[in-house]
């Protein structure tokens, strides 16, 4: 019988973070959403004011005997900037923070060693702000948020920020 596990990430747009995280074997579903808030079941709209404290998230839900933890932890700060608080390039505001929101003990102690070897390292030039806590409820967005890279291509925001980011990851990772 197959185990699954489930954990959250942020990385700015959802969007992003789901298209990033789809290319991979091992990851079953990626799924865009809304976490770490106030308000029960929030919109969009109600995230993008920054009132709800929520932050744009992907709930990964993955094979470990495919994908480790640690593989998907280089994945994912390799597709953002950890060290930019509350913005991802040209999106600012809480809801872009980064973020990693564990569901087991062992992906909390595996997240925080991870940051800790690329703060040893000096592998980014700033301090690294991601914030690491246990997952609380997490509520997926409104579903043409859904597959959106995959659905609008031509999309400028598509076609400017994760198109590049999608050849960027391609290429470290030798996909297609």
């Amino acid at each position: 019988m197959e185990h699954l596990e489930t954990i959250i990430l942020a990385g700015g747009c959802f969007w992003c973070m789901e298209a990033v995280f789809s290319l991979f074997k091992g990851i079953r579903s990626a799924t865009p959403g809304y976490t770490d808030g106030l308000t029960v079941n929030p919109t969009y709209a109600e995230v993008c004011t920054g009132l709800t404290h929520h932050v744009e998230a992907v709930k990964l839900v993955y094979d470990p005997s495919l994908i480790s933890l640690e593989v998907i932890l280089d994945i994912f700060f390799s597709a953002h900037n950890p060290t930019t608080l509350n913005q991802q390039g040209q999106d600012i505001g809480t809801q872009y923070r980064s973020g990693i929101y564990t569901t087991t003990l062992e992906q909390m102690n595996i997240s925080k060693k991870f940051i800790q070897d690329l703060t040893d390292q000096s592998f980014f030039p700033d301090p690294i702000v991601t914030e690491v806590k246990e997952a609380g409820p997490f509520y997926p967005a409104e579903g043409y948020h859904h597959d959106y890279f995959k659905n609008n291509p031509s999309q400028p925001y598509c076609q400017l920020s994760i198109g590049p980011k999608i050849l960027k990851i391609k290429k470290k990772y030798h996909l297609e």
